[in-house]
């Protein structure tokens, strides 16, 4: 298919970024067109990316310093039926938090197809296709771009964010727990079992991540440099079994946040609740999202990507 090319030069230059976006809207997913300029047009960039979000492909094919020629090209969004959700989350982060709104479990259970996933949970899936879409083209802000980050960057930024969040938060929930169920127990029996399940959940994740930082995070680093370098791994070296470990202690910990979710009828303060009840349930909420996010990017995002690359190595 021949791809057309976009003189700008021509255009009125009140009607340049206007002709510019009718172009890429007219654009059916996977086609392209290319834009000749007398400046890099990187304003314009920042403006598709603002009111168009995550749809685009920006490829530099003449960088001056006479004339500047881009390629933009519109993503394939389509969600097939062989694309799993964790797939679909793993693209765009707003996907994943409209899979979280209806229910569908992508972060642990991410390797269904949408239509499976969205039956499991009855669900409809024309619905959820349209959220889907109405999200992407809304022109939201992406915020971080975690899809397109360097393994060993994604990697650090899980470290820091989120295993140090856990680290800093896990005596306060301790002590929360403890507290609001020695004052609230009797009239809220529950509350013995969401500590229950909380002591276990924490004692798991500080076991794992230190795990995720002696082992997996590691020999993600060294697959990351040895691209760079050029560089093949040995055969013997393999980082598909401790990701296989992470993944099923995902799943463990998982059931433990679903658990917490159930028996506190998703974060509800009773009537007879005080202060410090609020701020538990508060910060039990603001954990469940931590954990969805966390391991999302671990299991949909930089384990997919480390294992793809290290077979490219191999």
């Amino acid at each position: 298919m021949k791809t057309t090319i976009l003189d700008v030069t021509k255009i009125e230059p009140r009607l340049k970024h206007p002709t510019i976006f009718q172009n890429f809207d007219d654009l059916k997913e996977g086609e392209a067109f290319v834009i000749h300029n007398d400046h890099d047009p990187k304003p314009l960039y920042y403006q598709l990316k603002a009111e168009r979000g995550a749809i685009f492909d920006w490829e530099y094919l003449n960088e001056g310093p006479t004339w500047w020629e881009i390629k933009i090209s519109k993503k394939i969004l389509s969600h097939g039926a062989e694309e799993t959700i964790g797939e679909i989350a793993g693209k765009d982060l707003r996907n994943a938090e409209v899979f979280k709104e209806y229910g569908l479990e992508f972060c642990c259970d991410g390797n269904k197809p949408l239509s499976e996933a969205c039956a499991e949970v009855g669900v409809d899936e024309d619905e959820v296709k349209k959220a889907l879409d109405k999200v992407v083209k809304s022109g939201s802000e992406v915020g971080h771009d975690y899809n397109n980050w360097e393994l060993d960057f994604l990697a650090d930024y899980i470290v820091n964010v989120h295993h140090k969040y856990v680290r800093k938060s896990a005596q306060m929930f301790t002590d929360l727990s403890k507290k609001i169920a020695t004052v609230h127990g009797d009239s809220h029996p529950e509350l013995f079992k969401i500590k229950e399940h909380l002591d276990t959940l924490l004692a798991d994740m500080l076991a794992h991540q230190k795990e995720e930082e002696t082992v997996v995070f590691p020999f993600i680093r060294q697959i990351v440099q040895a691209e760079d370098q050029k560089e093949i791994l040995a055969d013997k070296d393999s980082i598909e079994e401790p990701i296989r470990l992470m993944k099923d202690e995902h799943k463990a910990v998982a059931k433990h946040v679903h658990a917490i979710e159930e028996l506190s009828d998703s974060y509800k303060v009773p009537a007879d609740g005080c202060e410090s009840y609020r701020l538990y349930f508060n910060k039990l909420k603001e954990l469940d999202d931590d954990l969805h996010l966390h391991i999302h990017l671990e299991n949909n995002v930089l384990f997919p990507k480390a294992l793809k690359k290290q077979a490219a190595l191999n």
